[in-house]
């Protein structure tokens, strides 16, 4: 894959930790973020090979009567079975990062740094690497673990212990904010959050 010289910057974080809220601030900043979670719904869209895989390993009862994937009832699945959870990563992961790489390719032409939204990141990375995408840097989305989990709860109206487990599905949140190279605290404000995006993103400008 060939990223020219662009810059390559993954964003991540943990399950409610606001990763989604900041890639949303740096478009509105006018860089270009892909989104790999967009990417791994478009994997398993109607008719398309990823959705043909899922079915075909995990039954038909994971299809809605429109035809599409349930995802809130392969969500549960995978949740309360490890052993599932990683055989479903290891058939789509490779058509996520393979559409991943291919959007990079198209975008390092016309850009000079370029934003990657990767929840599983680090759990990742050298796949991630593997498949040809370097990435120069990694910003990570941070909530205290406490907040964490009460923004999980509330958002998704999970009980403590399903917020738990998926929570404990990822990698600890405190260790992806010693491994990041930026970090970005969104314990606090909306505007807080909003401040420190902007600040780190004005050496791009």
């Amino acid at each position: 894959m060939k990223q020219n010289k662009v810059k390559v910057i993954g964003i991540t974080g943990g399950i409610a930790t606001g990763k989604s809220t900041v890639s949303q601030m740096i478009r509105d900043e006018g860089f270009q973020v892909i989104d790999s979670d967009g990417i791994a719904r478009e994997v398993v869209k109607r008719g398309s090979q990823g959705l043909d895989m899922v079915i075909d390993e995990f039954g038909k009862d994971l299809l809605m009567d429109d035809g599409d994937l349930d995802r809130e009832k392969l969500g549960r699945l995978i949740f309360q079975n490890e052993e599932k959870r990683r055989l479903l990563n290891k058939l789509l992961h490779p058509l996520i990062r393979e559409s991943m790489a291919s959007r990079i390719e198209q975008a390092a032409a016309s850009h000079s740094v370029l934003f990657v939204d990767i929840p599983l990141l680090f759990e990742s990375r050298e796949d991630i690497e593997d498949s040809g995408i370097e990435l120069d840097e990694v910003w990570v989305v941070y909530t205290d673990p406490t907040t964490q989990l009460n923004r999980l709860m509330n958002r998704n109206d999970y009980t403590y212990d399903e917020a738990q487990a998926r929570i404990k599905s990822q990698l600890d949140i405190e260790e992806k904010k010693r491994l990041g190279d930026k970090v970005i605290n969104n314990s606090g404000s909306f505007e807080n959050t909003r401040k420190q995006v902007k600040d780190l993103l004005n050496e791009y400008r």
